[in-house]
């Protein structure tokens, strides 16, 4: 397997991003992380580079919704730390809401942000692949890509099924290529989206989960479901789930 030493994550301010970078960064890999929040992300950066002397640790601010920006510090880290081995593409949103009760504002910003802004990180990622001839390309998705939810998870579980089907066609184009893609497809894991997972069936705590996300983007498959247990399983049968079981999510 090839070593990725410089690996870039977006979001990495919080959540999932923030449980990854700690990960890699026991690992001993050089980081390259962006969010919108550039103070709590220099505490974080700092905070690494003081527990692990030994790693490089570079930070921009970025809203992945600016999309000329998004190619603008993507090129910046590759030129500050010589090469980009992996770029997760983490950063999301989860604030959508009923359809036509009047908040298309927070479905648009979901949609915006889970499909348009990751799909601009994919084309900067795979651009500086394809000019470095190879590169491991990491999308998060969600196990609500599966299937269409009510409620609240309309647009989310729209823009995630977006986002998957975006990656997959990355993959398949790539495939004879020294270019890997991964597509993960998270189950609940304890973040900012869901901060009280006490009521949440098969939640994970954040660190476990940030675990579980670091061995799948390891072993490089081209879609990995996280944690694989149960979500794996649950996976095969989930596409059989009747409607009226799904409505329950609303």
């Amino acid at each position: 397997m090839v070593l990725r030493k410089n690996i870039l994550i977006t979001g990495a301010s919080s959540g999932l991003g923030e449980g990854m970078a700690r990960q890699y960064a026991a690992r001993g890999r050089n980081l390259a992380l962006a969010a919108r929040r550039a103070d709590r992300l220099d505490a974080l950066a700092a905070e690494l580079r003081k527990a692990y002397p030994g790693i490089t640790v570079v930070t921009r601010k970025l809203d992945v919704n600016d999309h000329d920006q998004v190619f603008a510090v993507f090129e910046e880290f590759r030129e500050e730390l010589g090469s980009l081995d992996r770029v997760i593409v983490n950063a999301g949103l989860g604030k959508g809401q009923r359809v036509g009760t009047g908040r298309f504002d927070a479905n648009r910003q979901t949609l915006q942000t889970n499909f348009l802004a990751a799909a601009a990180q994919i084309e900067a990622a795979v651009g500086i692949f394809r000019k470095q001839k190879e590169g491991h390309l990491v999308v998060v998705s969600s196990f609500s890509a599966l299937r269409a939810f009510p409620g609240n998870l309309t647009a989310y579980a729209a823009s995630k099924a977006g986002v998957s089907a975006l990656t997959e066609g990355t993959r398949i184009e790539l495939m004879k290529t020294p270019i890997k893609v991964t597509q993960l497809l998270p189950g609940f894991i304890e973040s900012e989206m869901n901060v009280d997972i006490s009521k949440i069936p098969l939640a994970t705590k954040a660190e476990a989960g940030a675990q579980a996300l670091v061995k799948a983007i390891e072993a490089e498959k081209a879609k990995a479901f996280v944690p694989s247990w149960p979500w794996s399983a649950l996976a095969k049968v989930f596409r059989f789930v009747p409607v009226s079981v799904l409505k329950k999510f609303a």
